[in-house]
């Protein structure tokens, strides 16, 4: 369990990573306190084996997991399948810090864009994604 935060400490600094072993367990527990249908870790494993070209990358904060996230390689984007921050660190600029990671490799020759998709009904990531500057497309 991560550790809990005072109210007056607004943004933290975190380190995105690769996971390892010991944080499959933190990613399960995020994964179901963010969703009303939550990936099993069977999901996370069948994305994640070969011949999938899909990346898995935690926020890391006092080495603990305090997000994750799981995007798709594509010829010329970056493709988010999944993306959680744990309900007491939201707010505290840890998905901004993971979306920013992805940004930083975009590049012109190869991929240009990041597209996620998202449930109507998921107004926190609409605002989120949209503070971060991304467009919405039907």
């Amino acid at each position: 369990m991560p550790p809990s935060l005072k109210q007056k400490e607004l943004d933290i600094k975190v380190h995105v990573r690769c996971p390892i072993q010991r944080d499959r367990s933190e990613i399960l527990h995020i994964e179901k306190r963010s969703f009303s249908c939550p990936w099993t870790e069977e999901n996370f494993l069948s994305v994640l084996q070969p011949p999938q070209d899909c990346i898995l990358k935690v926020a890391d904060y006092e080495n603990h997991v305090v997000g994750f996230m799981v995007y798709e390689l594509h010829e010329k984007r970056f493709h988010i399948l999944n993306f959680a921050v744990h309900p007491e660190f939201r707010r505290r600029k840890v998905g901004a810090q993971m979306v920013q990671k992805i940004i930083n490799k975009l590049s012109q020759e190869r991929r240009q864009e990041i597209s996620v998709l998202m449930r109507e009904t998921n107004l926190a990531a609409q605002l989120f994604f949209q503070q971060m500057k991304f467009k919405f497309v039907d």
